[in-house]
Formats: structure tokens, C-alpha cells, sequence
């Protein structure tokens, strides 16, 4: 049974003539101790979704399911919000400078677990060693660390009431190459060992593909492409999805791809054209896709891409 199951979720945000819809009826599932990719451009509605899943933002429709439960109307009890966790982008913004680590740390143990008050200072200590710091960096503050070790002590805070599900928003986006590798290696070693669950989201093709078991390509608030790892990076169907994967940097010249350059802008989530969003930018836009939109649709195996072309030649 998956450990998560996104169900047509919606988010709208404003109302009438100001409505913006951010996500548009999204179907997902994550599987326990699997990474989910979620990508996309800026702007696509990929935050909203995580936000959503850890109960930060409410749906506009649809349900979000963990563990065979409705999430809804229960994220704030601590039963929930224990087996549900996030890291943030920015480390700086969502750490408090003036406490110490082990205060930070301390707090989710306090408030959402039932561990004995005598076992904190050591799982304190063994969550530091696990994220590679080391029980020294206890007394510190943030605000004497790297941008590195920022991220290591929020990904400590996620992991301390020990949760089955951890919500990653881009979490090595601030971060240099070298960095970011670290941080990517550390959270499949901290996967290999508690067998926790990621939705990892992120613009970054070249980390996803190192830590992703499958991923999903969103445009626009809705999936256009979902496949394992392997398929989406040497074999994706979606126009987007190819144009998305042309841009990314390969070291070896021989990999790299024919760059493809999408014409026009990406429409205004408040003006959607009435077929596919993709539509005038596509170039395998045909008059269905103009007049009616695309669904999410199996084509091989576990490969489902919304596109009436690629369904048509599947057909063939």
C-alpha cells in the first residue's frame, strides 16, 4: 500500500476574477522509502503541492492520504505532524539564530514524541552524527555555520521524531556543487538506514536523477509525465519534459543533447487557453489539443504521460 496517495488535489488561490489555480488535479502516490522527484519550472506549482502534503497550505479539492488515513482536518495533531516533516529551502530562514542546536533539535522530541526525557541528549547527539556534524556542534548556533552545515542541522530537526515521510523543497538549491553533493549522498545514506520516504522537489534535473526512484514532471499544476528515474531521463515522451532534460549541463561532451528551445512564454495560471496548456508550445500541437485537455495515461509499463500526440502514437 502507498504510504501517500495524492488524489485530483486542487489549489486555488484568490476567488472570481482573481482566482489563480496553482495545482490542478494532481494524482501522485509515494511508496514507503521511496524518493519522489517533483519537477518543474519556478512557478509550476511544486511547492504548493509539498506545502500541501505537510498540511501547510489546506487543498482546494481533492484528498491527500498517509497510511490509508484522510490527512484532512488532521495535521495538527502530533501523531500526524510526526510522521510527516519538511526541509526548506533556505536553512538561514527556517532556523532560529538565537537558539542553540540542541534546543532546536530538542523541540520536536518535546512536542510531538513520547521518547523519555533521558534519552534526548543521545538522540540528539546520534541525529548529529547521522547528518555528519558530530554532538560538538550541539551548543552552536546556526549563525556561526556554512550554508552546508545550516541545511545538515535542519535535515537533524526533520529526522529527530523520527517520521516515515520527509518533504524536501528544494533543499540544495542555495548550495555550491561540492555541497550539494554532500548533502544529496547524506540523504540516501539517512534513506539506506531509517527507510524514510522523500518527495524531493526541485528544478535541479542533475540531483534528481542521483537521488529520485521515479519522478514527475509538473507544468503548470498538472503532471505531464511520471515514470522511474531511468526512463525519464533516456527515454521521456512529453515535449516539455525533452525540452526541460536538453538543458541540462553534461560533463561529457558526447552526452550532451540538441537544446530545445520552447517557443512563445508559459500562459498565466489566471488565463489558461481552454485545451492543453502546453498547447502553443508544443510542436506536436494538433486541433484536439487545442479544444480539449489531455489526461494522465499509461503508455508502457509504469511510463503515463498527459499528451493526445504521444497517446496517438502509442495507438498506432
Amino acid at each position: 500500500m502507498p504510504l501517500v496517495e495524492i488524489a485530483g488535489v486542487h489549489k486555488i488561490f484568490g476567488s472570481g476574477s482573481g482566482a489563480v489555480p496553482a495545482v490542478r488535479g494532481v494524482d501522485l502516490t509515494i511508496d514507503p522509502g521511496e524518493t519522489l522527484g517533483l519537477v518543474g519550472e519556478s512557478g509550476c506549482g511544486k511547492t504548493t503541492l509539498g506545502r500541501m502534503v505537510v498540511g501547510l497550505q489546506a487543498t482546494s479539492g481533492g484528498s491527500i492520504t498517509f497510511d490509508g488515513r484522510p490527512l484532512a482536518g488532521h495535521f495538527g495533531e502530533p501523531a500526524v505532524r510526526r510522521r510527516i516533516q519538511m526541509v526548506f529551502q533556505h536553512p538561514a530562514q527556517s532556523l532560529n539564530p538565537r537558539m542553540r542546536i540542541d534546543t532546536m533539535l530538542k523541540e520536536p522530541l518535546d512536542l510531538l514524541t513520547d521518547f523519555p526525557a533521558d534519552e534526548h541528549e543521545e538522540r540528539i547527539g546520534s541525529a548529529l552524527r547521522l547528518v555528519g556534524l558530530g554532538p560538538e556542534y550541539a551548543g552552536r548556533r546556526t549563525r556561526a555555520l556554512s550554508g552546508g552545515q545550516q541545511q545538515r542541522v535542519a535535515i537533524a530537526r526533520a529526522l529527530m521524531p523520527e517520521p516515515d515521510l520527509v518533504v524536501l523543497d528544494e533543499p540544495t538549491s542555495s548550495l555550491d556543487q561540492s555541497v550539494r553533493s554532500r548533502i544529496v549522498a547524506l540523504l540516501r545514506d539517512i534513506q539506506r538506514q531509517r527507510e524514510v520516504a522523500y518527495l524531493f522537489i526541485s528544478h535541479d534535473l542533475s540531483t534528481v536523477r542521483r537521488i529520485a526512484h521515479r519522478v514527475a514532471v509538473m507544468y503548470l499544476g498538472r503532471i505531464v509525465e511520471l515514470a522511474d528515474t531511468e526512463t525519464i531521463f533516456e527515454s521521456p515522451r512529453h515535449p516539455y519534459t525533452q525540452a526541460l532534460l536538453s538543458a541540462v549541463p553534461m560533463l561529457d561532451p558526447g552526452d550532451r543533447k540538441e537544446r530545445i528551445v520552447l517557443p512563445g512564454e508559459t500562459p498565466s495560471p489566471s488565463a489558461l487557453p481552454p485545451g492543453c496548456s502546453f498547447a502553443d508550445r508544443c510542436p506536436l500541437v494538433f486541433d484536439q489539443c487545442r479544444s480539449s485537455h489531455p489526461q494522465l495515461g499509461r503508455i508502457e509499463g509504469d511510463h503515463e504521460v498527459e499528451c493526445f500526440a504521444v497517446a496517438r502514437d502509442v495507438l498506432r
